[in-house]
């Protein structure tokens, strides 16, 4: 088959059904954007969330313990896999802490020393709730240690709503890919049935479905790219110009991986996938159809 026949036929389809054709590659493009935005607001919700999560602190506090059992405790913490920090605050560093938060107010405590000394443990990013609730239980029944401290249903929280966003996300992502796939189907077989006769009459001098079916993925492949590039530069546009000229903070927002062009070989990718495949199944199918019909 004359290559310059695909590109030549595959393009023509754009004027039979120009309509079609132009709700195909809008729904397309509306797709890659809306995925775009959401892939890039998910990963910087990704993002934030891991950094808080870098921030919790888990404040051990000790009794009257001696040096060597401090050490001891200290190395046992650190062993944890959820920990990724360990740091020790002793009596007096507590009170210097205490008189720098109260200011005056803690000047009539002169120099006695009445805070316990303690561990200041940071928890991974990785690590979940469940894991350092179960860690903060452990060293609970630990020798030395008086009491243990950290925000547990605040990092619940977090991870709760994380978990909701992803899910949330993920079924919004298919839909719309699902959505933009029905849309090229059909507009693929829009062209497909204003050439019922001319197929026919092909099939009846021995064309093979595969020689009539691949104009059509052209077609749905060329609909693809135009979606994905437009597509991408609307990305561009709603991040770096329009949306940042009202909310400066999203202008510091970081692209999934830190460079911007992996988000939009990803968007010219699905666009791609989206024209292709949606072709593919109209073409298999009606193609199919019309041969039996016929």
């Amino acid at each position: 088959m004359s290559f310059s026949y695909v590109v030549r036929e595959g393009f023509a389809g754009f004027k039979r059904a120009r309509l079609s054709a132009f709700s195909s590659v809008t729904a397309m493009l509306l797709a890659v954007v809306l995925l775009g935005v959401l892939i890039r607001v998910s990963t910087n919700a990704y993002e934030l969330a891991q950094a808080i999560k870098q921030d919790v602190e888990i404040e051990v506090f000790l009794l009257d313990i001696g040096e060597q059992r401090t050490n001891q405790l200290r190395a046992e913490l650190e062993s944890s896999d959820v920990v990724s920090e360990v740091s020790y605050i002793s009596k007096t560093q507590a009170m210097e802490r205490f008189r720098a938060e109260f200011g005056a107010e803690a000047e009539f405590l002169g120099d006695v020393q009445f805070l316990p000394a303690s561990f200041l443990v940071r928890a991974t990013p990785e690590a979940q709730a469940s894991a350092i609730v179960s860690f903060v239980d452990q060293i609970q029944t630990l020798r030395g240690v008086d009491d243990v401290r950290f925000n547990q249903r605040g990092l619940e929280l977090l991870e709760e709503r994380l978990h909701l966003f992803v899910i949330g996300g993920t079924i919004l992502g298919i839909f719309i890919g699902l959505t933009a796939l029905v849309l090229v189907f059909n507009t693929i077989r829009l062209t497909i049935y204003a050439k019922k006769d001319l197929i026919k009459a092909m099939k009846l001098v021995g064309a093979t479905n595969g020689f009539i079916k691949r104009p059509f993925m052209f077609e749905g492949t060329i609909q693809g790219l135009m979606a994905g590039f437009l597509g991408v530069g609307l990305v561009w546009l709603i991040f770096q110009l329009i949306v940042p000229a009202y909310i400066p903070q999203v202008g510091v927002m970081s692209w999934p991986f830190g460079r911007w062009y992996y988000l939009c070989g990803l968007l010219i990718f699905f666009a791609l996938f989206l024209g292709f495949f949606g072709s593919r199944w109209a073409a298999h199918k009606f193609i199919k159809e019309t041969t039996i019909s016929g």
